[in-house]
């Protein structure tokens, strides 16, 4: 007999994973719902969690949800989509989006129902982004207007108020610049390849054609005249040869008979040695190419592996808990320090007041050109003939610089020691930023306990001895290094939100975050990881070998300190990373924590390298 389940919203979610699977037209379609972001690999679809209270919101957007996945699945294929997709980022963007809302048209068209469900979705979406507040152009992502546009004008429906938005401050431009390509937009809509040609000449209109690469469809052409050009030089084919006489015809004819039977006998001959085993060598340009080999996971170390990648996100802080949530866990991390705010504030003013007397010092006087010396004009006063002084400020040490810090977002974190790291890197975002010093927040987690996906995957195929790392990664991005701080202030508020800290690849996201700092323009690079000790995940450690995530990071902080671009410092809480790191400090309290990251980089800019080596730990220069 079936157990009755007491959750109220169970029968909703069975129905509408059934109906998702009707509309996608794929009975073999797994759905699930989870409070991690939806999304889609393959025939794996996560909705939106419904709680038991079944609240409309919940309701419309998780409708919303399966009926665009359904309907991307149905009426989208991968395959063209590659062949015609740009190389470009933007250009990119622009492409994705239009395809999203072809299919949403599509849809719309055939299931008049869908149109309804995916505007919650899309107002849902819009809200959370807060598209309503943006006032400019500029300000709003010319990719998501394009898609707005492209569905509004096959549905002729209104979007959401928030998302109408965006889609008028960039209509104009759009229109102006695309309205001939669009014009053609209801002939194309059923046929992908020929949309995605529509496509392509849209973002062509827009101005980012250098982003599109080459024409897939002009390949085919260049191949079809190749053929043709070879028919046409064959001897066969030769024109504006005279014709001999009869005679004549009736000679060469026989010694081209000769002749070719004579090259029949040879190509027969040869074959018949190939068939002996005598092997035949090919010219180098001849020669079969090996497909390459496919990259390493790392470029630290070529042999660590890594089951799948198709689970793993980087993901923006903001689009894991929605605005609301965002700001009351701010309030809840910032009254959970309210009595160390203090001390961390003297802390940053300290480390703000040594860097700005570095900038009070770096200036080079009596030149002829730059600012006006103020301070000398009292010599002309006196004296008319005197000329004017100039001054130049220096490139100082900071001032070309980005920072990064690393927070680990595993579970032994949770309390007081990520509480503390959050509230530390919010405080040194807004004081460095003030000293003109760019920040950039990362965290880094996986997506579930003991696996997730990867693991289960492992475990459909058969369980694959070595299988290398096998968890979900997440890597979130709580402010990036071009955000000001006060966009992003309450995005460090997540830390506190239940259930996202749990187990920790330390070397991946050490990597993840070295490359991203190797693409920023900045001379001076300074990487600070904040962790409580050694990479654990078991999912990983129990069909690896005990050391395997432990040598990676190793591995990978012996290439960063190695190839000196970037700074690497480390502070272990609770746990001794110095074994690991070569430049570190270890807090056994978590108070420690905010004197010891303002220490830390007021150190790497202080001009005294007695008193850099001293705070570093190191060996006192000299």
């Amino acid at each position: 007999m079936t157990q009755r389940s007491d959750n109220p919203a169970d029968p909703f979610k069975k129905a509408l994973a059934e109906a998702t699977k009707t509309m996608a037209d794929d009975p073999e379609l797994t759905v699930s719902y989870s409070v991690d972001p939806p999304g889609m690999a393959g025939d794996t679809m996560r909705l939106p969690q419904v709680s038991r209270r079944m609240t409309r919101e919940e309701v419309l957007i998780a409708r919303g949800t399966a009926d665009a996945f359904a309907l991307r699945h149905r009426f989208h294929d991968e395959k063209v989509a590659a062949r015609y997709a740009p190389q470009g980022q933007m250009a990119r963007d622009l492409y994705e989006a239009m395809e999203t809302a072809r299919c949403e048209a599509v849809g719309a068209r055939d299931m008049p129902g869908t149109a309804g469900n995916i505007d919650a979705k899309i107002g849902a979406e819009a809200e959370r982004r807060g598209y309503g507040a943006i006032r400019q152009a500029q300000d709003a992502p010319l990719a998501q207007a394009a898609g707005y546009l492209v569905r509004h004008l096959a549905t002729g429906r209104d979007l959401p108020a928030n998302a109408q938005n965006v889609m008028d401050l960039w209509r104009p431009f759009i229109e102006e610049q695309a309205g001939g390509t669009l014009g053609t937009l209801d002939d194309a809509l059923a046929d992908q390849a020929a949309f995605a040609r529509l496509a392509r000449q849209v973002i062509r209109d827009l101005g980012y054609g250098d982003q599109l690469g080459d024409d897939p469809d002009m390949e085919d052409e260049a191949e079809g005249d190749d053929t043709a050009t070879e028919e046409e030089e064959s001897p066969d084919s030769e024109e504006g040869q005279e014709e001999p006489d009869e005679s004549d015809a009736a000679a060469e004819q026989t010694q081209e008979q000769q002749d070719d039977a004579a090259e029949a006998e040879v190509s027969m001959d040869s074959e018949a040695d190939k068939e002996e085993g005598e092997e035949t060598e090919l010219p180098d340009s001849e020669a079969p190419l090996e497909p390459p080999p496919p990259a390493p996971h790392s470029d630290a170390d070529p042999n660590y592996a890594v089951y799948t990648t198709d689970f793993d996100e980087e993901i923006k802080a903001e689009e894991l808990a929605e605005a609301a949530e965002l700001e009351r866990l701010r309030a809840y991390l910032d009254q959970q320090l309210e009595p160390l705010k203090g001390a961390v504030s003297r802390l940053a003013n300290k480390l703000q007041r040594r860097l700005q007397a570095q900038q009070n010092r770096s200036w080079e006087f009596d030149r002829e050109e730059g600012i006006l010396d103020a301070g000398r004009l009292a010599r002309v006063v006196a004296n008319p003939t005197t000329p004017l002084s100039f001054k130049v400020e220096k490139d100082t040490e900071f001032r070309d610089t980005c920072v990064t810090l690393l927070l680990d977002n595993s579970g032994s974190m949770r309390g007081r020691p990520i509480s503390i790291a959050a509230i530390c890197a919010d405080v040194l975002a807004r004081t460095l930023e003030r000293c003109q010093v760019k920040v950039e927040i990362l965290g880094f987690t996986t997506r579930a306990w003991k696996g997730g996906q990867a693991r289960e995957k492992w475990l459909a195929d058969g369980r694959p001895q070595q299988p290398g790392r096998l968890n979900d990664l997440r890597h979130i991005v709580y402010k990036s290094a071009e955000a000001p701080w006060r966009r992003v202030r309450p995005n460090l508020g997540l830390m506190m939100k239940e259930g996202l800290l749990k187990e920790n690849i330390d070397g991946e996201a050490l990597e993840w975050a070295h490359r991203r700092m190797l693409g920023r323009p900045e001379q001076r690079k300074i990487l600070m990881v904040i962790s409580d000790g050694a990479p654990v995940d078991d999912s990983t450690l129990s069909v690896n070998p005990a050391n395997y995530l432990e040598k990676h990071l190793r591995d990978v902080i012996a290439m960063v300190e190695r190839r000196k671009i970037v700074e690497l410092i480390a502070i272990g809480i609770g746990h001794d990373v110095t074994r690991y790191y070569q430049r570190a400090v270890t807090i056994t309290d978590v108070e420690q924590l905010a004197g010891a990251m303002t220490e830390q980089l007021a150190s790497l800019f202080d001009s005294d390298p007695r008193a850099r080596a001293r705070v570093m730990g190191m060996r006192k220069a000299g």
